[in-house]
């Protein structure tokens, strides 16, 4: 049985393609097969547009774009438990589930968390005198 993988001794320039090859990779495997992906790079499509058109500080701006990042980045990664899982096995089983469902809160928790970047902005940039 094979420890390492055999792909571990490249290194240099053809490591750094390689890495990018797999990352482009990756994520057109999860455009393809994962609809909940689509979704949110289509809301991060637009998220990330009125982000860079709103008049808001570099840093406010930053944190919006941020936000709807991770929540892509929080998806690829359940995406990934969920195939890994699913590669298993099909069978019902309680860790199966409970780390689908951890992925899952996962994602919901990096949607409330951009939701909450982006209400705290939007409510402070335009709101702010109905604050006082």
């Amino acid at each position: 049985m094979q420890e390492q993988s055999p792909f571990k001794g490249i290194s240099g320039w053809r490591r750094i393609v390689n890495a990018l090859g797999y990352s482009i990779s990756g994520l057109a495997a999860a455009y393809r097969h994962e609809s909940a992906f689509r979704q949110e790079v289509w809301l991060a499509l637009c998220l990330l547009i009125t982000a860079l058109l709103l008049p808001v500080g570099v840093l406010e701006r930053c944190l919006m774009i941020a936000s709807v990042l991770l929540v892509l980045i929080v998806e690829l990664l359940n995406s990934a438990v969920e195939a890994v899982v699913d590669r298993v096995s099909f069978e019902r089983h309680e860790l199966a589930k409970r780390a689908k469902d951890m992925g899952s809160s996962s994602v919901l928790i990096s949607l409330l968390l951009c939701l909450w970047v982006w209400a705290l902005i939007l409510l402070h940039r335009f709101a702010e005198p109905a604050w006082n």
